[in-house]
């Protein structure tokens, strides 16, 4: 790159980013970008206005917060290079990296990169592109790699180690299966004891434990309900038979194990987990935040892994699972279930889902729990970042909610004809062939490919300008993220009639079964399932009361009255 010694400083903006993968990995800090940028500033003779970071950041989306502050001070001007160490830095995504050199040069600014390769002619700017190119190429076969090298160690009959292990049992030294942590094994022995063979409550034990100061698996003193649970049914506590384990692992597996042993089974890929970068634009501005879902592969792709017996009595952890089959799954609280959860209230306010605490009595010196809804936003960013000030008795809201709704269940004929009413809606809303519509959108998404292929050999080969190519790849662009957003639309549009379809017949089939008047005796489980069935929406007014709207073709069940905070 070009030196400015000699002339007047320039002023320069030093970006530094690091994804949460990379965090985890030695040599590649944010400090250490940071100190190789100052250098090459000093060197250059480079006035640095500001130092932004984006720690945590995925370089797969534009949308970072560091991001969107240097993007903010480039566009009011007098910056004459925005500086990161390596090109990926500021984008994953060549087509990314691309935008942003456009949008700075729209105001006089340059975006450099220590790697940089090229010049600013247009063959260094290609040189740089085809770089590129071929860095995502390699970042995609080194995640393959690494996928499947996961899968490989799995099918070795290896754990593929996480953070922590089971409670239980801990890491051997290779760190490729478990030892019992014999002290911890106890406490797991202990519980299936007590529900499995005492038949106590889960609720039960909770109480035990915390009244004789057993410490939980995090260190507490507070006991999860939910942990009992997934104990429970977690098969790496459940011995096997060396047949069992035999018809569930490989050959070479199966020769590794001795035949008069028990065995507990550790899983793996039995989850897929998709985590993406999502942005609010509440009344300070837009904010950030990491959106997850995840769902239960196949269960011919899970992976059986033998791990050493936990001790537990067979009879134990089946008479255990028996016990809990019926239980409704704790909430993520471990105490109460949530009515108005899963999408069911929002804050009127910031738009965004209302969130649930548990406070303890007496200044958090009883034991006694008061269960409140509040607003997401303004618990996670502070009192200044939605006017959303109050908590919500869960009791009373709950109550409220359900008093204004029950008046509308009540009449079974009206419930169906509101439910066949909404389905009917989303029928319209999927005009044509939705099938035939999702093959067009991907033979798009392909056929985008292969034009984009043949545009960058031809750039190489000087047919057209890197003008041009960028031109054409701009708009190639656009028509793989609009198919990428058709494709999604349709899936989920499709998923969600057939889940309203599934929920009518499920709402209809209680209905039909029971009189009005037991409406009333509805679990809080079986409320939150009708309120989704429904496609209800709570939302929370700044200053008190709330507006309740569903699929009834008549008009929305307002309530203007407050509810007790």
């Amino acid at each position: 790159m070009p030196s400015t010694n000699g002339h007047r400083p320039k002023r320069a903006i030093l970006y530094t980013r690091v994804s949460t993968d990379e965090q985890a990995r030695s040599g590649y800090s944010l400090a250490q970008q940071l100190e190789a940028l100052r250098e090459y500033s000093a060197r250059e003779g480079y006035e640095v206005l500001e130092e932004v970071a984006d720690p945590g950041q995925s370089g797969a989306s534009l949308e970072r917060p560091g991001m969107d502050r240097v993007r903010d001070l480039v566009a009011e001007g007098g910056i004459s290079v925005v500086l990161a160490q390596d090109r990926d830095r500021f984008a994953r995504e060549p087509a990314y990296h691309y935008l942003l050199r456009r949008e700075f040069e729209e105001h006089g600014t340059k975006i450099r990169a220590l790697n940089d390769r090229g010049d600013e002619s247009p063959e260094g700017e290609l040189t740089d592109g085809i770089l590129d190119q071929l860095a995502k190429y390699e970042r995609a076969k080194i995640a393959e790699r690494t996928r499947r090298g996961k899968l490989r160690r799995a099918r070795e009959g290896k754990i593929v180690p996480t953070h922590t292990a089971d409670y239980g049992f801990e890491f051997n030294s290779s760190r490729d299966n478990y030892v019992v942590n014999e002290e911890q094994m106890e406490v797991v022995r202990r519980i299936f004891r007590m529900i499995g063979a005492e038949g106590m409550t889960m609720h039960a034990v909770k109480k035990t434990f915390e009244r004789e100061g057993v410490p939980a698996p995090g260190g507490g003193k507070r006991w999860d309900r939910s942990f009992f649970r997934s104990c429970a049914l977690d098969d790496v506590y459940r011995p096997h038979t060396y047949e069992e384990v035999k018809a569930l692992v490989s050959p070479d597996v199966a020769l590794r194990l001795d035949p008069d042993k028990r065995y507990g089974i550790w899983w793996f890929n039995r989850r897929r987990r998709k985590r993406t970068r999502v942005s609010d634009n509440g009344p300070n501005g837009k904010s950030y935040r990491w959106q997850s879902a995840t769902t239960i592969r196949p269960r011919e792709e899970w992976i059986a892994v033998p791990v050493p017996d936990s001790g537990i009595p067979r009879e134990w952890v089946d008479a255990a699972r028996e016990t809990i089959k019926d239980n409704p799954r704790p909430s993520s609280t471990g105490r109460r279930f949530w009515e108005l959860s899963g999408g069911v209230a929002f804050c009127q306010a910031c738009g965004r889902r209302l969130a649930t605490t548990a406070v303890r009595g007496n200044g958090g010196r009883s034991d006694k729990l008061h269960f409140y809804y509040r607003c997401h936003t303004r618990a996670a960013e502070g009192r200044d970042a939605c006017p959303q000030g109050k908590s919500f008795r869960a009791d009373t809201l709950e109550g409220q909610v359900w008093e204004e709704v029950c008046g509308v269940l009540k009449d079974p004929e009206h419930l169906r004809a509101d439910l066949e009413a909404m389905i009917e809606q989303e029928r319209k809303g999927l005009r044509g062939d939705p099938e035939r519509e999702m093959e067009v959108w991907l033979d798009k998404l392909s056929e985008v490919d292969n034009k984009r292929s043949r545009f960058q050999d031809m750039a190489a080969e000087g047919l057209i300008t890197f003008e041009e190519l960028g031109a054409k790849l701009n708009e190639l662009d656009e028509t793989r993220a609009t198919a990428r957003r058709e494709l999604e639309s349709l899936g989920r549009r499709q998923q969600h009639l057939a889940e309203l379809e599934r929920d009518k017949d499920a709402v209809l089939e209680y209905y039909e079964r029971m009189a009005p008047d037991a409406l009333d005796g509805l679990t809080p489980e079986e409320r939150n399932h009708f309120y989704k069935a429904l496609r209800l929406r709570v939302a929370m007014r700044a200053g008190g009361g709330l507006e309740i709207c569903g699929p009834f073709p008549d008009a929305p069940v307002v309530s203007k009255t407050e509810v007790s905070s």
